[in-house]
């Protein structure tokens, strides 16, 4: 009998939740390990021990332990029974590998610390807003969402007809990003994005991987 998965992080973290979607959506039962990496004496030596790095997730399966968030998803679609997460075809594989790079190279910092953390998070602890770091961020975050939007080509999901890892990398983000108001106007832009939104922020799996209050 095989143990459950451990998730270590926090479910605040946009690729915490990323690594549980694929969980989720996969049927796999796991244990969250709350993790605070901004906690004010920082990373845990127990992360350290996972994560050299000090980021979050972590993971652990009956003794194997992971960390990077994409290498962790891939996993756990390999590893588990249920939907499959990408796609056979080299072609549509290599889109979904194309998506996560652009998300993690481009879009994270982007559309939630340039913009979302800037707009929303700060105030919310006392901070006034960076403007001009949301500004320069407006052009990027444009050109992040026209460069997902023309891999989508329509969609309705990111990678074709099917639900990919690709969209469970990306909803966390786009949970924060669209928190913000400049958000709004960007969208709009680019419908397709836009209605894939609307349908992945209702999935139950979303709601199952809420942050905390």
């Amino acid at each position: 009998m095989t143990s459950a998965p451990v998730v270590y992080g926090a479910s605040y973290s946009v690729y915490v939740r990323a690594v549980r979607l694929a969980l989720e959506e996969k049927g796999v039962p796991y244990r969250l390990e709350p993790i605070d990496v901004f906690a004010e004496t920082g990373p845990p030596a127990s992360l350290l021990e996972r994560q050299p790095f000090g980021r979050i997730p972590a993971f652990e399966h009956d003794g194997f332990r992971l960390y990077e968030a994409g290498a962790i998803e891939r996993y756990i679609d390999e590893a588990f029974s249920g939907p499959a997460l990408q796609p056979s075809a080299p072609s549509d594989r290599a889109r979904v590998n194309q998506l996560i790079s652009i998300l993690d190279s481009y879009a994270y910092r982007t559309l939630v610390w340039d913009i979302y953390v800037e707009r929303v998070s700060s105030p919310k602890k006392g901070r006034l807003p960076d403007e001009a770091r949301i500004q320069a961020a407006l052009p990027r975050a444009q050109l992040c969402l026209r460069a997902i939007g023309d891999v989508m080509d329509d969609g309705p999901y990111l990678a074709g007809a099917t639900l990919t890892l690709a969209d469970l990398h990306a909803a966390p983000m786009f949970a924060y990003f669209t928190l913000a108001p400049e958000a709004g106007p960007l969208l709009a832009d680019q419908p397709a994005i836009e209605a894939w939104w609307a349908r992945m922020a209702q999935r139950p799996t979303m709601h199952a991987t809420a942050p905390a209050a």
